[in-house]
């Protein structure tokens, strides 16, 4: 079973929904004990950094989370793969999970419209479990303001907009990030949901 984490800051019901059209059991959970049985954990997310992990926190699962993480496949989609970082830098500096290392911040390249919103190629970095079955030539869908600033190890791909902007991060072990929304993606982002599934 997948735990969608359901802490008020989160797009869940097409994540939910999207999980549900490939068949994959799931579940919206907001307890500890729900996230410890579960056999991979989803983290969506939209709206502000800071409120997201106020939010987070007054469920009392960032513990949970970390502990969980290290041990099973997690994925973070938008905003809640921006929280996975250590640092966010969205109206004021706030501490994320930290399961990977770096920050996130504002996009502030000359001559583009922030929001990135709309669809972009994904372009591959280093190889991912989720793209196994990804083409070279596929667009996933965006709709993000900050971007996340890591290692290159970390990137498994990212798209060009005004520069290189991470859009699927991976930790070499269970923890994933994806800045697009696979749920709003087509077949592209229902083929990395499955290949997640396929994890468990």
């Amino acid at each position: 079973m997948i735990a969608i984490i359901d802490y008020g800051a989160g797009n869940i019901f097409s994540v939910k929904n999207a999980l549900d059209y490939l068949g994959l059991e799931s579940r919206l959970v907001s307890d500890k004990e729900s996230v410890k049985a579960a056999d991979a954990v989803i983290l969506p997310g939209v709206g502000a950094f800071p409120a997201a992990m106020k939010k987070l926190e007054a469920t009392g699962l960032v513990d949970t989370i970390k502990e969980e993480a290290a041990r099973k496949p997690f994925l973070g989609i938008c905003l809640g793969m921006q929280l996975i970082f250590e640092k966010g830098y969205e109206f004021e500096e706030c501490d994320g999970l930290g399961l990977i290392g770096g920050s996130v911040r504002k996009m502030e390249e000359p001559d583009l419209i922030i929001p990135h919103m709309g669809w972009n190629k994904l372009e591959k970095l280093n190889s991912c479990p989720l793209l196994e079955n990804v083409g070279e030539n596929e667009y996933v869908y965006f709709v993000h303001s900050y971007k996340a600033h890591c290692e290159d190890k970390d990137i498994a791909a990212y798209v060009e907009y005004g520069g290189r902007v991470p859009a699927l991060v991976y930790d070499g072990k269970y923890v994933y990030g994806a800045q697009f929304h696979p749920e709003k993606s087509g077949e592209t982002g229902l083929k990395i949901l499955r290949s997640f599934g396929e994890l468990i």
